[in-house]
This record gives structure tokens, sequence and C-alpha cells, in this order.
């Protein structure tokens, strides 16, 4: 109700502003992403569509007048790629590297566009932008046609389940406008494309440059009837459907301030709750009922997807961030195993065996790629083997999982079906993966009870079990010091075994080659049977390069807390080199050997080994007498 003391016009105004807000919120709002090869005006695409809907203020255009002089590439008009590309460094180059969002609505719809690198190194950086986009805008330069980025993208938008194309032929004024041009291109991306799965492909012909059938249909091509891109944008019908699909309720937080109040927040994923609805833990299968929905403004009696909002239960059941509220009549997987689609970002390739973090929404779980089934070609969408992903390619493979999470399949719930996987030592987000099923296999198999334990075998022995985990250069001495601890620990009594890389390789591993893929399995069965020995309550000792943190690591986390014992028997190369008991150094400086560790695959040193051996000056006798002192210090012998 208006203030009566308003005078008309002002409450005309006011009227005017409350009409136009309400009028925004009823607009649908539609997010999107332009993507495509380099150069083929992704940037320029989004200055237009922000310029022509009026969303460019007086100051902005008198800076990008003085930007156009300073980094333009349109001579003396105004380039509009600037707008988007922020970053001094897009500027200065000429391109775009990170993700840039913009917002502009008409009087139709809402929008928030994606503006997304080209560049093949930047890949990562488009799927980030395709993962929260309803469609796409695919740019194709129509000087280049389609090409392999105009494919890769497509592909990942495909995956990340984008399902609507706008396949914008850009530059038309730069082949005459011509519609054989159109047509040619048109064609072989509807080819390329049939198999991705996309519900549509709109086929446009634009000069973003110049406005050409953007927010306008272009005078230059009275032979195209088709729609202007914003016309499409307007009209075209998104169905997100998530409001319709099952309660999903990713707990983000425990809220429990005090004792009386005990509430789960978190923002609902999909589907709608009431107080009043019965609910169950994803992981348990405990079940209760919604008491209330409290938010900041006040209780709610219901909750739809995309609120943030707390949820206290009837009953003081165990939920923990990391699992989910569900309906109860259309429950998420549970598993420990699963299969997924996963683009790959880091330099360093994936490989199957190694260790990752695996991070949803709310959990977070150690996981390895147990097996890569094939690597999706982008030319052509065909499956093809691989023993790894390198940085930008596409692959299916299965994951085992240290602790089963909650999930549904990413066809069903772009939110609950998808993950990154994170480098365990530097952090760094090395994929993205969308799941698509849960693999229901070895359910009959479960851990045996055993009467006799590792601690009783242990002290029958009168040690403690332990690995010890010798690593470093070939050549550098590890199973001499390790052959000959072993010698003093059994003439002392105690029950030992040593693992030797060579020995190893002539029966368990002999299948396995030396390529970085090979390595990580290598190691990965050694580490599994140390394990075993050490259940034993033997002590094992463990001679290998073992070149890489990440499998070392691994190997540290099977055992139990203070059984792993790395030891990093450090010697320098031109040493190992100079002594070269296999002759192995000469022949891979001769290139007749590859992936030789140190020559031309690299060897990770420990940042923080148990022990560390400095084997310069010192006899091997010496820096075995050091870890039979050490052992006994410790008390493991």
């Amino acid at each position: 109700m208006l203030d009566a003391n308003l005078n008309p016009a002002t409450e005309a105004a006011v009227e005017g502003i409350r009409d136009y807000l309400a009028a925004q919120e009823n607009k649908t709002l539609l997010r999107f992403l332009t993507c495509g090869s380099v150069d083929d005006g992704k940037s320029t695409l989004i200055g237009r569509l922000l310029y022509d809907t009026k969303l460019i203020f007086e100051d902005q255009l008198a800076a990008l007048e003085k930007d156009s002089k300073k980094h333009g590439t349109t001579g003396e008009d105004i380039d509009l790629a600037l707008l988007v590309d922020g970053l001094e460094a897009e500027r200065e180059q000429g391109i775009t590297i990170d993700v840039a969002y913009r917002f502009f609505s008409t009087p139709k719809r809402k929008f928030i566009v994606a503006d997304t690198p080209g560049h093949e190194q930047y890949t990562r950086n488009m799927a980030t932008g395709a993962s929260t986009a309803d469609l796409a805008v695919v740019l194709v330069d129509a000087r280049q046609g389609v090409l392999p980025q105009t494919r890769r993208h497509s592909i990942i938008a495909s995956l990340l389940g984008i399902r609507n194309i706008v396949l914008a032929v850009n530059k038309i004024d730069l082949v005459g406008f011509s519609k054989e041009r159109f047509g040619e291109i048109v064609e072989e991306y509807r080819a390329f494309a049939k198999d991705l799965g996309f519900a549509s492909v709109m086929p446009i012909p634009m000069s973003a440059r110049f406005g050409d059938n953007v927010s306008r249909p272009s005078e230059n091509m009275s032979w195209y009837d088709g729609p202007t891109l914003i016309g499409h944008l307007e009209t075209v019908d998104i169905e997100r459907g998530l409001s319709a699909k099952p309660f999903r309720f990713p707990v983000q937080y425990v809220n429990r301030p005090n004792l009386d109040f005990r509430g789960f927040a978190g923002t609902v994923a999909s589907g709608s709750v009431a107080v009043g609805d019965q609910v169950v833990v994803a992981k348990s299968g405990k079940p209760s009922r919604v008491r209330r929905i409290v938010t900041y403004d006040g209780d709610l009696s219901r909750a739809a997807e995309g609120e943030a909002v707390t949820l206290v239960l009837e009953d003081e059941i165990e939920v923990s961030r990391g699992n989910m509220l569900v309906t109860p009549d259309a429950r998420p997987h549970v598993a420990d195993q699963l299969a997924a689609t996963l683009v790959w970002f880091d330099e360093q390739a994936m490989m199957p065996g190694r260790p990752y973090v695996l991070r949803t929404e709310t959990d977070e779980v150690s996981a390895t790629v147990s097996a890569l089934k094939h690597r999706t070609n982008i030319n052509n969408f065909a499956h093809e083997a691989a023993k790894h992903l390198e940085m930008n390619e596409v692959g299916e493979c299965n994951l085992s999982l240290q602790a089963p999470i909650a999930f549904d399949s990413f066809a069903d719930n772009r939110t609950t079906g998808s993950f990154i996987l994170i480098d365990r030592i530097t952090n760094r987000t090395v994929g993205a993966g969308m799941i698509l099923h849960p693999l229901r296999r070895a359910a009959n198999i479960h851990w045996q009870a055993l009467d006799v334990t590792k601690q009783s075998r242990a002290e029958q022995k009168h040690q403690k079990p332990a690995v010890l985990w010798f690593t470093g250069l070939s050549g550098s001495g590890k199973s001499t010091i390790a052959n000959l601890l072993e010698k003093k620990l059994h003439a002392d009594g105690r029950h030992t075994y040593i693992l030797d890389g060579d020995n190893v390789r002539h029966g368990l591993n002999r299948d396995l080659g030396f390529t970085e893929e090979d390595r990580v399995e290598n190691i990965r069965r050694v580490a599994e049977v140390a394990k075993l020995m050490a259940d034993a309550g033997l002590i094992v000792l463990v001679s290998f390069i073992s070149p890489f943190r990440a499998e070392r690591r691994m190997a540290r986390e099977l055992m139990e807390e203070g059984e792993f014992v790395e030891v990093f028997v450090d010697t320098p190369f031109e040493e190992c080199a100079k002594r070269d008991p296999k002759g192995l150094y000469a022949r891979a400086l001769k290139g007749e050997i590859k992936n030789f560790t140190g020559v031309d695959s690299p060897y990770e040193e420990p940042e923080r080994a148990d022990i560390h051996l400095k084997t310069a000056g010192r006899a091997p006798e010496d820096l075995a007498d050091e870890l039979e002192a050490w052992l006994k210090d410790k008390g493991i012998c």
C-alpha cells in the first residue's frame, strides 16, 4: 500500500518501479555460454549483445573507445571484445584466458552469459562455463569452418548435459554474406553433431562486429529468414526440470548453536520439500520427518530447488557434511565404485592407479581410476583404446573410492551427478567428471574375520610390523643397503622379507613395462603385497625406484599409522651414472632405453622422508647400521 502523503506523480513513479521489479522477477533466466575455436568472435559477440541491449554506460563507452585505440583489432571501430576481456593479459595478447560472466536482459528474458576461451590449453575453463549452462552458442568463423576446437567444445557441451545449440556462423561479412558457404558449414556441423544427443541445433549466419542477425535482421542476407540470435534466445524452450526431479538436499553444514537447536544447512539441489515430509539419510537409510524449514528471514512451509535453507528434523539421527537428505521413494545411488566420463585438465596425464581426491558438491573421498575404458576422439566421437588421458582429452573410466558416496547419474541430475578430481600433493583441480552409473561389482565379497590378528603374529615374532620403503635413483644403493640390513636383522632373529624391484618383475609384475602407466601399476601391486606381509607381522624391506610422490603416498596410506617408513637413498645422478652396475645409464643416454628415470623420465625426490640417507662418502655397511639403530630406537625390532 502506498503512503497517503505521496503526491500523484511520485505515487505513479513508485508504482511504476514496483511494476518493473515485479516484471523482472517474473522473467525466466537463461544461462548460456559462447564457445568455439580461437578468434571466432566470442568476446565480440557478447560485447555486441551488451551494446545492443543498452547495458553499456556512457563512461564505459568512453573507456572502451580509449581502450580500442590502444588494444583494439578493428581499426577505427570500437572493439566490442574488450568489454569482456577484462584481464590485462587478455587485452595485450588479444585472447580470452579466463571465463567471464555477464548479465543482460531484454523485455522478454534475463540472461547470464559465459565467455569461454578458445585456446586448447584453456579448455578446462570452457568446461567450467559449460557446467551451469542451459544452451551453448558455438561460434564458427565463416572463413575457417568447423575446426578441432569447435568439435572439442561441442563434445564437452554434450557431455555436460547441454542439449540446445546455436551454431553461430560468424564473420559472414568476410565471405561476402555467402549463402553457399553458410550451407556448407551447417551441413558439416550437423554431420559431426548428429550423435551428440542435442535436442536442437539452430544455425544463424551473423556478423558480431556489425550486428547482422544479432539483435536485428540483416539487410545483407535476404536469403535468410530465420530468427536473430536475440530472438532465438528469448524464445528457446529450456526445461531444466530440476523442480520436478526427486528431492535432493546435500548437507553442507550441521548448524548447532546450542543444545536446543540442530539443523542441517544446504541448498536444495532438486525437487522440493515441505514441513511434515518424510526424508531419509542417503548413506544410512535412516528415516525422519521435516519439523522446520528455517531461513534468515523466518520459517518456510516449503523449499524448492535453488533455495538455501536449514532443515530441522523430528528425530536425532546422524547426518554429517557430505551426506544427503532425500525423498524415500526415489533414493540416489550409494556406492564406492562408479563409471564416469572424465575431462582431463592437467598438464600431468591422468594415470589409472594413481590416487586423487574426488570432491562432489559437499563430499570428499580418496579415489583412484581403476580402469580407463576408452578415450573419445574429438574429431569423430569414436572410442579409442588408451592407457592415460592427456590434458584436454575426454574419456570414460571406472573409479574406485575409499568410501561410498551418494550420487545420481549425471543424465538425471547435473548437480548430484558431477565431481572434480584434485591432485593430492599440489591441490590442483586436475579433472571434472560426469557420473554414468554405479558399478555393482563384488557385492558378495566381504572382509573375512580372522582369529589370528596382525598384533598376535607380530608378538610371536617379538617385533612390530613395518614397511621400510627404499626409494632413490637406479644405482643409488637401495638394494645393497636393504640386503645388508636384512642380514643384520635376520642374524638378530627378526622375521623379514625383501621386495626388490628387479625380482618382482620376474613374476608378479612380469606383464608390466616401464611406461608411466605401468610404473604406477607396478607400485600399486607391490604396495598391496607389502601390506599383506606387514599383516603377517613381518618387517618388509621394499627396494623400488618408485619415482612418483603420489604412488609413495598411496603406499603409505595403505598401511597403519607409523607402519610405513620412507627411506630416501640420496645419491647424486652423476654418481649413479658413474657406478652404472647394469650398464643401463649408458644405454639410456644413447637413447637405447626409453622412460629411464633420471634421463628421460622424472624422479620426484621425497619432500619429507622418514629417513634421509646421503650416501656420498659413506659405506653401505655404515648406512645399514644407522637404519638398524633407528629401528631399535623406535621399538620395531
